[in-house]
């Protein structure tokens, strides 16, 4: 049972950060999933690849999902992630609304990983 909530909970954080990989594809996507124009191409090469290195990471914890032995790793790379665009977003503040439904999916995600530690940890004690 604790697997399948751990690996439940590690496939929504890969679906929320799976979801930005559209950005690759250039300006008109990253313009729409973060309400930003990108007219300086230094800006737009950092945006893409920010985009190719969330679709890796969301691989990875999708396969974390139904590989156990890569859990931990999985959540760690996720609480990294999460955690500290939670806490930039915080420490900036003053975001659009498109960084908004961003901060909110990454809220969601944060949720997702707080269940999914202890589920893990408590699972792992009992092995």
């Amino acid at each position: 049972m604790a697997r399948h909530v751990v690996g439940a909970m590690l496939l929504v954080v890969a679906v929320i950060h799976l979801l930005p990989l559209v950005g690759v594809l250039g300006g008109p996507r990253l313009a729409a999933l973060y309400g930003i124009t990108l007219d300086d191409p230094n800006l737009m090469i950092l945006m893409r690849h920010r985009a190719v290195l969330f679709g890796l990471l969301g691989g990875f914890l999708a396969v974390a999902a139904w590989r156990p032995r890569l859990q931990a790793m999985a959540l760690a790379a996720g609480y990294i992630s999460v955690f500290s665009f939670l806490g930039l977003a915080w420490l900036i503040g003053e975001s659009n609304a498109q960084m908004e439904r961003v901060v909110v999916a990454d809220q969601v995600a944060a949720v997702c990983l707080l269940i999914a530690l202890p589920v893990f940890l408590i699972s792992r004690r009992k092995a």
